[in-house]
């Protein structure tokens, strides 16, 4: 099993496999808050065609740009390509364990986010890892439009 090292770029050829590859993703941390950032990237990513999941445990927020709201990774319906984590490095090793517990490929933790432990742990499960990088700018970049055929 290889550990990635966090602190080195990550290839284009890696980001642009999971980006492609996923087709829904959770957002652990997703705000109904216009103002944050969390709630454009996930607009966008919607936009775009992914399968967006927001979790947030926030009592009575039942949905967020008409995407239902789930309280926990736990309590999503169906199987979860990547989950996409916007909160404090310090909770990323609890969101680890559960992106692995419902067996998702993929976790990312958001500019910002990250937690060494954390990533072994997921690294060691199986998932690809992503830490400190929003994918909303990586899909941006120049040369994913022609690659993903987005007519952005």
């Amino acid at each position: 099993m290889t550990h990635m090292n966090h602190d080195e770029p990550y290839s284009e050829a890696y980001l642009q496999e999971i980006l492609k590859s996923v087709k829904t993703i959770a957002m652990v941390g997703a705000s109904p808050d216009k103002t944050k950032f969390s709630y454009g990237v996930l607009r966008v990513l919607h936009e775009i065609g992914y399968d967006m999941i927001p979790v947030n445990p926030s009592p009575g927020l039942d949905e967020i740009r008409g995407l239902k709201v789930y309280a926990s990774l736990a309590a999503i319906d169906r199987p979860v390509d990547m989950v996409e984590v916007f909160r404090r490095s310090e909770d990323l090793l609890e969101v680890a364990q559960e992106a692995i517990a419902i067996n998702a490929k993929v976790l990312w933790g958001q500019i910002g986010v990250r937690d060494d432990a954390a990533a072994q742990l997921a690294e060691e499960a199986g998932l690809k890892v992503v830490m400190n990088r929003c994918p909303k700018i990586e899909l941006f970049r120049p040369f994913w439009k022609p690659k993903l055929h987005l007519g952005i």
